[in-house]
């Protein structure tokens, strides 16, 4: 089965929905292809909350906002922030709704580019091809899980999870753990993996502990609204510049723990270990782990945590791998290089999400840029789909490359 587009949104997480979104105000054909908000669901636990307010909302013509969803439940800005992981999955089927954005929930397997058609062609894992002459590429953090070498070498296989491969905690029950990190996603698993029954949770971490106090989010918008009007601004300041934002984003977000963790963190059953880290491991008989640390201390568990994020690297995206475009495409320091649409050197190839941070800055890994991100894209959508419909035909009209 052949399918015809003009542009084809790969992904339906925040970025790909707020594409979807503004693409539709724009009157250009599109499709979006992913299961919604998958990532969200599968790989993230039950009662987690966000670091996000409602201000990070999806709509890049600030229509259907958190605020607005919120008042068509009944409720206000003050009786849900923090925001939950369920609310905000409600949010979001509920932006899906007033957008009519219905995304076809497969996968895309293979993504290929013949610059003689100036034409993509996806194929899914049901065996769809999809034809199109631009594609959006807003697959988020699925890919790029980050788990260290000098952690994994000292573990026995097996014995290591990722905390977004560990989003149920039942099995933990009783169990010894080991968290490794000493951001909000180490605090928030080592608290639901005590509250759901383990009998020690250890949290080790390179640096001093940080503090359980509010981030002040407050200067974000300003910044990712400007970078929305004017594209080039972050990538054009200098590396000092640059490094100044990124070092106020880091101290909010990496240096700050949500203070209402603190209660369910500082009790008995969870122990923190700052200023260490793993220096090596020894599986006893039992099946146990004797984890030494470089502090001198040993700890026994069970399962070892990876709270360790996320690191890009474009060609650990499959569809992309298994193409024939990350031959063609410009890439440094595992980024594929974007110009101020967030295009690729190949013309109507964008990538956006967790991928673009290095050419737009930090802010990309967060959903606050997910409607800038759509509006930057847009302008650029918008003159591609101008030139199609003037030249050739869209790719509705050529269905083949």
């Amino acid at each position: 089965m052949e399918i015809g587009t003009d542009l084809l949104i790969i992904g339906a997480g925040p970025f790909g929905l707020a594409t979807a979104a503004y693409a539709k105000h724009l009157g250009i054909s599109h499709m979006v292809v992913g299961k919604p908000m998958e990532f969200w669901k599968m790989n993230m636990p039950k009662g987690m909350y966000l670091r996000s307010k409602c201000d990070w909302h999806l709509d890049p013509l600030g229509r259907d906002t958190i605020e607005r969803f919120l008042a068509s439940q009944g409720l206000t800005v003050l009786q849900v922030e923090s925001l939950s992981l369920d609310l905000y999955l409600r949010y979001a089927q509920w932006f899906q709704e007033q957008k009519a954005i219905t995304p076809l929930a497969v996968h895309v397997r293979r993504l290929d580019y013949s610059a003689q058609a100036a034409r993509f062609q996806a194929v899914t894992h049901d065996d769809r091809i999809i034809n199109a002459c631009q594609v959006v590429v807003a697959v988020g953090f699925k890919y790029f899980k980050h788990l260290p070498l000098e952690i994994v070498r000292r573990l026995p296989p097996l014995r290591i999870s990722h905390t977004c491969d560990l989003v149920t905690f039942d099995g933990l029950r009783d169990k010894r753990c080991l968290i490794v990190g000493g951001r909000q996603s180490a605090f928030e698993w080592a608290a639901l993996i005590h509250e759901a029954g383990a009998s020690i949770v250890h949290v080790c971490h390179r640096h001093d502990t940080p503090a359980f106090t509010a981030s002040d989010w407050s200067w974000v918008n300003p910044l990712v609204d400007r970078i929305a009007k004017e594209p080039g601004w972050f990538r054009n300041l200098s590396a000092a510049a640059q490094k100044e934002i990124q070092d106020h984003l880091w101290a909010e977000g990496r240096l700050k723990i949500e203070p209402w963790l603190e209660s369910r963190v500082f009790k008995e059953g969870i122990k923190l270990w700052p200023r260490c880290q793993i220096a090596d491991c020894i599986e006893v008989p039992d099946g146990s782990l004797a984890i030494k640390l470089d502090n001198g201390e040993t700890v026994i568990v069970d399962h070892v945590i990876a709270a360790t994020g996320y690191e890009v690297n474009i060609a650990s995206v499959p569809f992309l791998a298994d193409g024939n475009l990350l031959q063609q495409l410009a890439i440094g320091n595992g980024f594929a290089e974007l110009d101020e649409h967030l295009q690729k050197n190949i013309p109507g190839l964008f990538i956006t999400s967790m991928a673009a941070v290095q050419d737009f800055g930090p802010f990309w890994a967060f959903t606050a840029a997910a409607r800038a991100s759509a509006q930057i894209i847009g302008s650029g959508l918008h003159a591609g789909h101008d030139a199609a419909r003037s030249g050739e035909g869209s790719a509705v009209e050529k269905s083949r490359l």
